[in-house]
């Protein structure tokens, strides 16, 4: 299938506008570039409560934003951890897709403001994002959330600390999830794919860029090994929590995120792959200039709700 023409032009303007490759720039530069994103992510949507929270860390306190729907609670809810190569990103640029997600789902949301690299490398920020899920199970009553009713999501490196969270809840005893929503996910920090070659240059993220955000996060080759870094190369993925895998046709992760998808279906997980053949990575960030990504959230939105009963 062709590009999306409305991400097509999107592409164009930025390439337009001289927009340099994440590869390009310095650490505060790549951050300040994120914000740029706000601008492609529609108006915000009101939701009935936003507050903001601190949870107690492995290595001190971690910043969560809490969506709240309208109604009486106990409302399900959703542990959301933000995109952006786990170097750039925070719960501001991640607010206006959190606020979707509450009323797409009308559901809870806790956006997670985890560590990121080069400040504090890898496995800094699956520890938190475990950690700030365990804390909304612990504090479920005060949260007014429904400890059985908990799900984990995130897009990009996000989706990838978001399967790694599952995966973890199983091996260490902790919260019982009810879904896993991978936006297009990167779950395999080594691996050759198709996909990053076809898609490495041209459509925003770039091969040059995945190994910018790599080099910024991870300690040293060997991290490329572990699951809580590369959740597709764990040992035994039996026992996870159902899933719905996003993937893009022009995104260098699209590869990754189809192998995770049907790696899960063989251990036995429910894996719903949802691929999306015109979009780009990102796409998500983009409701307000790309039309596609409305039905995205709606697909993906029928299996969590479905999965929390609603």
């Amino acid at each position: 299938m062709a590009l999306d023409a409305q991400a097509q032009t999107l592409l164009a303007a930025m390439e337009a506008q001289g927009m340099k490759d994440f590869s390009e720039m310095e650490v505060a530069e790549a951050r300040e570039a994120a914000l740029a994103f706000i601008g492609l992510e529609g108006e915000p949507e009101d939701v009935a409560d936003v507050a903001d929270h601190t949870v107690p860390g492995p290595a001190g306190d971690i910043p969560v934003r809490v969506y709240r729907p309208a109604g009486d609670g106990p409302h399900p809810v959703l542990v959301y951890f933000h995109g952006g190569g786990w170097v750039i990103g925070d719960i501001e640029v991640a607010d206006k897709p959190c606020r979707s997600l509450v009323n797409t789902l009308n559901a809870a949301v806790v956006s997670v403001g985890y560590r990121k690299g080069p400040e504090d490398r890898f496995p800094a920020a699956p520890e938190d994002c475990y950690a700030a899920t365990v804390w909304v199970a612990d504090n479920a009553a005060s949260l007014g959330v429904d400890p059985a009713r908990i799900a984990v999501a995130g897009d990009s490196a996000g989706g990838n600390l978001a399967a790694v969270v599952a995966q973890q809840t199983v091996r260490r005893g902790g919260p019982a999830l009810v879904h896993q929503l991978l936006i297009y996910p990167a779950v395999d920090a080594g691996g050759e794919y198709a996909s990053r070659v076809e898609n490495g240059e041209g459509y925003l993220l770039t091969k040059s860029a995945m190994d910018w955000f790599y080099d910024h996060y991870l300690r040293s080759p060997a991290d490329i090994e572990d699951p809580l870094a590369s959740p597709l190369r764990a040992d035994d993925l039996a026992g996870l929590p159902p899933a719905t895998v996003i993937t893009a046709g022009f995104d260098p992760l699209r590869d990754e995120g189809a192998a995770y998808a049907k790696a899960l279906n063989a251990a036995g997980v429910s894996a719903d792959h949802q691929h999306n053949p015109s979009m780009i990575h990102g796409f998500w960030w983009m409701m307000g200039a790309i039309e596609h990504t409305r039905s995205s959230y709606d697909q993906a939105g029928a299996n969590v709700r479905a999965a929390f009963g609603t």
